[in-house]
């Protein structure tokens, strides 16, 4: 198929709520979408990579660069059959992994809609519905942390977890334990801790935590195998792992026994399969991380949740949580047992509100094909 036109647009879009991490609070999304045209159809995709380069070394800007210069041009002069032609046509520009999943998402889209079926199976998804968990941000307070649990529990999602960095996790793990003794409960340093806290982390076995994602380094899964040996409970990878090379050599190190998949983190789908596949291969089980996205990159992450080894509940929740109003329709909703229901119209299954996203959209830019 060719390619006859890619838009970039950079949205601004306010949360609903502030959502605070080890790196920071967020108030506001900048965020970056793609738009392809071919065939008179229109796919969309999204880049995850936030204002400042602190969750990955990607930020908006360097991702607007480089899909201009570097990106667009290769895949508007191409001929792609499919999603998975990308990796290949991306492959001299290093890094730069959540720009390329943007376009690589987008061409996914397209193709599943020129051949009339749903995004997921395009992918290989086998499942009809996808469990959800919830993603709790570090709060003011003990007590606003505790009504935010309270508020998610009441929902139906299936598994909270909470943000934590030093000084605000063995408390907040007490207290939600003490009133919530059984629920699904797990916690994320997005790499806040160091070796030395090692004897304090391995106390946290007693919150009978479903896992304790990315503690030490962001680029690191040496140090997680030696962590992983002191701990009961079991370690997620999240930042470290990069490509299905990664999580290889993470789980033959025994860096972790779950992996939370971002696709853009991983570049794009085709390496979230293949990671998938690795971590299925060792018997490992694999969740979908959030980013705060749009309903785009929500849609994505439904298709990508229903393949078969995402077998534990993902950070994939409502639009209503972190959105005033989506540009997507319908919005995503979670039922009350904390499911998705994985959509069966072709292509990703969620209209794009153009008239929601030109009202926030702040600047834009059109690649087409050099003749």
């Amino acid at each position: 198929m060719k390619i006859d036109a890619l838009h970039m647009r950079e949205v601004n879009m306010p949360l609903a709520h502030p959502f605070e991490t080890s790196f920071g609070v967020t108030t506001t999304r900048r965020i970056l979408l793609i738009e392809i045209e071919a065939a008179g159809i229109s796919a969309w995709g999204e880049c995850v990579a936030g204002e400042h380069p602190y969750f990955s070394d990607e930020m908006v800007d360097t991702a607007w660069h480089i899909t201009e210069t570097e990106l667009a041009p290769r895949l508007l002069n191409a001929d792609v059959e499919k999603g998975s032609d990308c990796p290949a046509l991306f492959e001299q520009v290093r890094g730069h992994r959540m720009a390329k999943a943007a376009i690589e998402n987008a061409v996914w889209d397209l193709d599943a809609q020129l051949q009339s079926v749903p995004l997921a199976k395009l992918l290989g998804g086998t499942r009809d519905i996808i469990p959800c968990g919830v993603s709790i941000g570090i709060q003011p307070t003990l007590v606003k942390q505790l009504e935010k649990v309270e508020t998610e529990v009441s929902a139906g999602y299936q598994r909270i977890k909470l943000k934590c960095k030093p000084g605000w996790d063995e408390k907040v793990f007490e207290a939600v334990r003490a009133r919530w003794p059984d629920i699904l409960l797990s916690c994320d340093a997005n790499s806040a801790y160091r070796l030395s806290d090692a004897d304090r982390i391995s106390t946290w076995d007693r919150f009978n935590l479903l896992m304790i994602e990315q503690p030490l380094w962001y680029d690191d899964f040496y140090f997680h195998a030696g962590l992983q040996k002191k701990l009961k409970t079991s370690i997620c990878l999240d930042e470290c792992i990069r490509n299905r090379r990664d999580a290889q050599a993470a789980l033959e190190l025994g860096s972790g026994r779950i992996i939370n998949i971002k696709v853009g983190r991983v570049g794009g789908f085709t390496e979230a399969i293949a990671v998938h596949d690795v971590a299925q291969q060792h018997g490992v089980p694999v969740w979908c991380g959030g980013m705060l996205e749009t309903g785009i990159g929500r849609a994505h992450n439904i298709a990508l949740s229903s393949l078969p080894n995402f077998s534990l509940p993902g950070d994939v929740s409502a639009s209503k949580r972190y959105w005033a109003e989506d540009i997507i329709e319908p919005e995503v909703t979670v039922s009350a047992k904390g499911e998705i229901v994985v959509p069966t119209a072709s292509g990703r299954g969620f209209q794009v509100k153009r008239d929601r996203i030109d009202s926030i959209t702040v600047r834009r830019h059109t690649c087409t094909p050099h003749h």
